[in-house]
């Protein structure tokens, strides 16, 4: 245990932190020089988003002082999206190696990220990125660091993961610096899952990090939470290829497998132990995590139903933040109503679904978690706005807040914050940040209006030269109005959203104009109606498509032709009663674009 050193990478987005594990994995010969960039962002889509999304776990062995360490490196992501990924890799860590881009300086993640590790106890190993870019600055960025961590000029680390300057230095201070995992050997075992994969032929294979006691081959485990116990048929070490071991001890990072196929019973940040000798209570109590948006996933096929059912299960296994609820619409059949941390962990789960299980499906309009009371003095939490009571039945509704902290460069700082007051941001504080000319503003605003197009265009307005995080702050009180869309005279809940009041008529006349282009004309004509809180505000009609009944109708008297027409004026109105419109996936999938 005195020669093990579990650490993780925290840093923003493109600062350069899957490069760093790349040259660290080179540079302890785990993988032969150059052997494939990106190593552990293993998923096309994480490569080409050029973002980590999902933890990840290696073994590395280094000499140091003619003694082998094993380092246990947990790759982290870097967006605020998935911060519980973040949290789950920090809790199996002593230590964490934070790095920032010379380039760009101190980000808003960063901070967030720093300030997670540090409340986790983490020894922090400041690693200064990119020293060798021509745009660099080292000393504005250096005091910057100091200034965040507390730390003298010379703990700052210099490197370039690209070229590998430095990198021998980073892999001594790893050593030298983050402390040996602490535990009792001889307690029972308790160990603490960070992640989990479903195989189709080994079953769920759980990742841990031992806090207390060893686990071996073929020993009964019990997982804390559900109570539950399985043999542990195989346990190994994470290095590039897992490799099977009889025995892991206290300290240690690695997998097992006990052939568990249901994919409810492993939930990520349990505890594990043994169970013939239990331990008294888990390493840390096990939280649910709490989804802020939510937005209902359907089958692009209805018969792909149960194979979307069985492919969101194993990918939960993967994402721990994911939640999702059967539910039922007219328009789309069955689906999921499910929850995200965000928008971007929305879209990432869509694609995940289309890639990994070759599901095509349709995603509705995302929305946020709102608290309703009634007259009655009842509390009702609504996370489909399909589920809104009547307005006239309401006391109050209250919505989600959260306090966005936003760093850009001074000259931008009037746009921002005019984006925020766009959005009903509410400014609490703002003022120069550190040394680089950056300002530092915060704002408290509705969760909803971040969802959409928020990071597009503080990214547009500062050209890049942005970065935001936030936190949940709690609920407070609002004017919503619901908007109802239908069609052929036919309420589409999935078309539902709850707004603001100062934006509904202007959204719903909006709505109404998009989706006359988006439904194709039938048979008959289909009035668009939307509407906010019962009251129609907009309405648009699809001209039916006509069929010349008279085209072959020669000569004779005028009545013929009259009697061919109001045959035909019936049988349209009689097919608008009884007839269904079709609604097309493209035009859902389109309609997401609307709200921005």
């Amino acid at each position: 245990m005195h020669y093990i050193r579990n650490f993780c990478i925290i840093a923003h987005i493109d600062h350069g932190k899957s490069t760093l594990a790349d040259r660290l994995l080179e540079f302890t010969k785990t993988v032969s020089e150059g052997e494939r960039n990106q190593l552990l962002d293993d998923m096309d889509l994480e490569r080409e988003r050029g973002i980590t999304i999902k933890s990840h776990a290696v073994q590395m062995e280094y000499k140091h002082d003619n003694q082998i360490y094993i380092l246990n490196l947990i790759d982290t992501p870097g967006h605020v999206d998935f911060s519980y990924e973040v949290s789950r890799s920090i809790a199996a860590c002593e230590g964490a190696l934070l790095v920032i881009d010379s380039t760009q300086s101190v980000q808003a993640q960063t901070i967030s990220n720093l300030s997670l590790a540090l409340k986790n106890h983490l020894v922090i190993i400041p690693v200064l990125n990119k020293i060798d870019l021509l745009d660099s600055i080292p000393e504005n960025v250096m005091k910057e660091i100091m200034e965040l961590v507390g730390c003298k000029m010379e703990d700052i680390l210099l490197v370039s993961a690209k070229s590998g300057r430095g990198i021998n230095n980073v892999l001594n201070q790893i050593v030298t610096r983050i402390p040996s995992p602490k535990g009792d050997t001889k307690a029972p075992l308790q160990a603490i899952i960070f992640d989990s994969s479903y195989n189709p032929f080994r079953g769920i294979e759980i990742l841990f990090r031992i806090k207390n006691g060893c686990i071996q081959k073929g020993q009964k485990l019990q997982f804390m939470s559900t109570k539950k116990v399985y043999y542990a048929y195989e346990i190994g070490t994470l290095k590039i290829k897992r490799i099977s071991k009889n025995k892991i001890n206290t300290g240690d990072v690695g997998y097992v497998v006990s052939g568990i196929k249901n994919t409810n019973e492993v939930k990520v940040g349990d505890t594990i132990t043994n169970a013939s000798n239990p331990a008294i209570q888990a390493i840390q109590k096990f939280e649910e995590i709490k989804p802020m948006v939510f937005a209902s996933i359907y089958p692009v096929s209805s018969d792909k139903y149960e194979e979307l059912r069985s492919s969101m299960e194993k990918l939960q296994l993967n994402d721990a933040a994911l939640s999702f609820n059967p539910e039922s619409s007219k328009a789309l059949g069955f689906g999921f109503h499910c929850g995200f941390l965000g928008s971007l962990h929305m879209e990432v789960v869509k694609d995940r679904l289309e890639r990994e299980y070759n599901i095509s499906v349709i995603l509705t309009i995302p929305n946020v978690s709102y608290r309703v009371y009634t007259k009655n003095d009842q509390k009702i939490l609504i996370n489909n706005p399909s589920d809104f009571p009547e307005m006239e039945k309401l006391k109050k509704i209250e919505e989600p807040y959260i306090l966005v902290s936003i760093i850009t460069k001074d000259i931008y700082i009037g746009n921002v914050m005019s984006l925020c007051i766009e959005k009903r941001g509410i400014m609490i504080s703002n003022h120069s940040y550190l040394t680089s000319g950056k300002i530092k503003i915060l704002f408290e605003m509705p969760l909803s209006e971040i969802i959409f197009d928020f990071y597009d265009k503080l990214k547009t307005i500062s050209n890049g030269y942005a970065s935001f995080d936030y936190k949940f702050i709690g609920y407070r009180n609002s004017d919503l109005k619901k908007i109802t869309v239908l069609i052929n005279y036919e309420k589409i809940e999935s078309l539902s959203l709850l707004v603001h009041k100062t934006k509904a008529s202007f959204l719903a006349r909006k709505i109404c104009k998009k989706l006359s282009t988006l439904i194709p004309k039938h048979q008959f004509s289909i009035p668009i109606q939307v509407s906010i809180s019962g009251k129609i505000i907009a309405r648009e009609t699809i001209k039916a498509l006509r069929k010349n009944v008279t085209d072959k109708c020669y000569g004779g008297d005028i009545s013929r032709k009259r009697k061919l027409l109001e045959k035909q004026k019936k049988g349209k109105k009689k097919m608008r009663q009884i007839g269904k419109v079709e609604i097309p996936s493209s035009a859902f999938i389109t309609f997401l674009k609307v709200k921005n």
